[in-house]
């Protein structure tokens, strides 16, 4: 587990320094969860980059940091594009490229609600919105998740950021099955006691991708 930030922050030099090309890192999960004081430690680092060729280079600058490859079976992660796991002895590493579940996109949105940390010569560090890291948070059926969830909710979210971006990954990819899983998992939250004031029109959008399914 890791407990300080800053462990990653020497990672991330450490990057840096090895890297030939510019890569825009954004942090999506509980790291970002850690760094804001959210959640006291967090077992890995989940980040995505944009583009192939960031992705290629962060890859082989790890791996010259001696991480490898690993694909073990995660309960709870079966909705999640994961591009590649890696880890060394003391942390492991999810990366995704560009697309976080099926058609449910890091958008040029959540881009922009990013907010930056850390600036070196050849790499930029962002955090996601706590409002994407909600959303991507519901996705999973991990129990930890949910609990985080809980606390962003608690600590207090744009509700209606977090429905914009679902009607517009909707509109710009075709309605998809992660609307359900969304959908779903805020019924669960709203059971633990937290006001979903979205949570009517999110079972509007659930209604009509199952709908879209009959027309099939």
């Amino acid at each position: 587990m890791i407990e300080n930030f800053s462990d990653y922050e020497s990672l991330f030099n450490k990057i840096n320094q090895l890297s030939k090309l510019n890569i825009d890192i954004y942090v999506i999960g509980g790291a970002a969860l850690l760094y804001r004081e959210i959640k006291p430690s967090t077992k890995d680092i989940d980040i995505v980059v944009n583009t192939r060729e960031e992705f290629d280079e962060l890859t082989r600058a790890l791996k010259i940091l001696n991480f490898r490859d690993f694909s073990p079976q995660i309960t709870g992660y079966d909705n999640f594009n994961l591009a590649k796991k890696l880890k060394n002895e003391d942390m492991h590493i999810d990366i995704f490229l560009k697309e976080i579940c099926s058609k449910f996109s890091f958008s040029k949105e959540m881009v922009k609600r990013s907010e930056k940390i850390i600036s070196l010569d050849k790499i930029k560090i962002y955090l996601s919105s706590n409002e994407d890291i909600f959303s991507f948070k519901t996705m999973t059926e991990r129990p930890g998740d949910l609990d985080d969830c809980i606390s962003l909710a608690q600590r207090g979210l744009d509700w209606n950021v977090i429905l914009i971006e679902m009607k517009s990954q909707i509109k710009n990819s075709g309605k998809d099955i992660w609307i359900t899983w969304i959908n779903e998992r805020l019924i669960d939250i709203e059971e633990k006691g937290i006001v979903i004031p979205i949570l009517d029109q999110t079972n509007k959008l659930a209604i009509t991708y199952n709908e879209s399914l009959d027309v099939k």
